[in-house]
């Protein structure tokens, strides 16, 4: 029997953010007696999905993350990494940052290579971002082939006039078919069972916008004293929402989950999700959230490719904390919660289609 094609899969981690949760939900899903998932990461620390991983069958490497007074460190990380793994012939890059430094190192080993635009903007001030701008660009010119989650992070990474493959975020549609029995017991577990419940999923960076989240739902408590904000995720900015939080008084109305592996069921849960988000790629978590039936209302910057069922509805960041809490209010009142299962996949969002074709795509290259 022939040994599987193994794929070096580049990111930064992998923790339950989006470009992880779908690079997982295709390892998943692949034919793993095919092709298989190497990783080669930045943080040394565990991470959500390293030991799914391993139970796969993958590798994990580190090389140090690239901090611009590191570059000769870093060149020589991956020099040496492929000097000693000359088994790999792909190699499929998620971070950008660093893409056209190591895929033009892969190259030079003879690798076939890939980059993948997970999003549509880059965090940092204007100069760490003209720096990454600056770095970046080279990537068009240097991969093979160029991936991206929407057409707008492709055209915003690799240029308009490039010829980009949109891979979309699948999810497995079947896991978030709404179920009423599933939505009761995880409201008595969460002992949210009587509330009016607002839920977001993502960690706490600033693109996320939680802290204009939390204005809204400060907006939605003045109208509706049992709503509860159910905050899903962690991050580095989470402690300063938490302050926030306590200092309008709505400790007692907001829940800090932390990471969680029932996403399913706390999308049931649910009520409302709302997505503020000052940028995104396309967000795994809308998918996720339409599949489950879920009325979404989400920001305007966020690319419309997202809106695939009615269920979702786009509001301007420009509108008020008070505008958007009625914009939620309303959409809720007259929503009838329904089963997306046949609309999701239609959309192309069905894993396993989308797993057949990276399979295939990897085979023949």
């Amino acid at each position: 029997m022939n040994e599987p094609i193994r794929i070096l899969q580049v990111l930064a981690g992998m923790n339950r953010g989006g470009s992880e949760a779908f690079i997982m939900n295709v390892y998943r899903n692949i034919d793993r007696s095919k092709v298989q998932f190497d990783f080669i990461l930045y943080r040394k620390e565990e991470c959500d999905f390293n030991e799914e991983i391993r139970q796969l069958g993958g590798r994990i490497f580190w090389v140090p993350r690239y901090t611009g007074k590191n570059h000769f460190k870093f060149k020589n990380a991956w020099n040496k990494f492929f000097k000693e793994h000359s088994e790999y012939k792909i190699i499929h890059g998620h971070v950008r940052s660093a893409a056209s430094i190591y895929l033009s190192i892969a190259r030079k080993y003879g690798l076939r290579t890939i980059a993948h635009s997970h999003s549509t903007s880059s965090r940092g001030n204007i100069l760490e971002q003209l720096g990454k701008k600056i770095l970046q660009y080279p990537i068009r010119k240097i991969a093979d082939h160029l991936f991206a989650c929407s057409e707008k992070a492709g055209k915003w990474l690799f240029g308009k006039n490039r010829n980009f493959k949109v891979i979309n975020n699948a999810i497995e549609v079947d896991k978030y078919i709404f179920e009423k029995s599933v939505r009761a017991a995880k409201r008595d577990e969460l002992k949210i069972k009587d509330k009016f419940v607002i839920g977001h999923i993502g960690t706490f960076t600033h693109p996320k916008n939680h802290s204009f989240l939390i204005d809204v739902f400060k907006e939605i408590h003045k109208k509706y004293s049992n709503a509860v904000l159910l905050l899903i995720g962690k991050g580095e900015l989470q402690s300063i929402i938490e302050k926030k939080v306590n200092y309008l008084g709505l400790t007692e109305n907001v829940i800090f989950t932390g990471v969680r592996a029932d996403i399913p069921e706390l999308l049931q849960a649910m009520d409302v999700f709302v997505f503020p988000s000052l940028f995104e790629g396309l967000p795994v978590t809308l998918i996720e959230a339409q599949a489950s039936g879920l009325k979404c209302v989400v920001s305007d910057s966020i690319t419309k490719e997202v809106g695939i069922t009615d269920c979702l509805e786009f509001v301007s960041l420009k509108d008020s904390p008070a505008i958007w809490s009625n914009k939620i209010i309303d959409s809720f009142s007259c929503f009838i919660r329904k089963n997306n299962y046949e609309e999701v996949k239609t959309n192309g969002y069905d894993i396993q289609a989308t797993s057949n074709w990276l399979e295939f795509f990897y085979m023949s290259l």
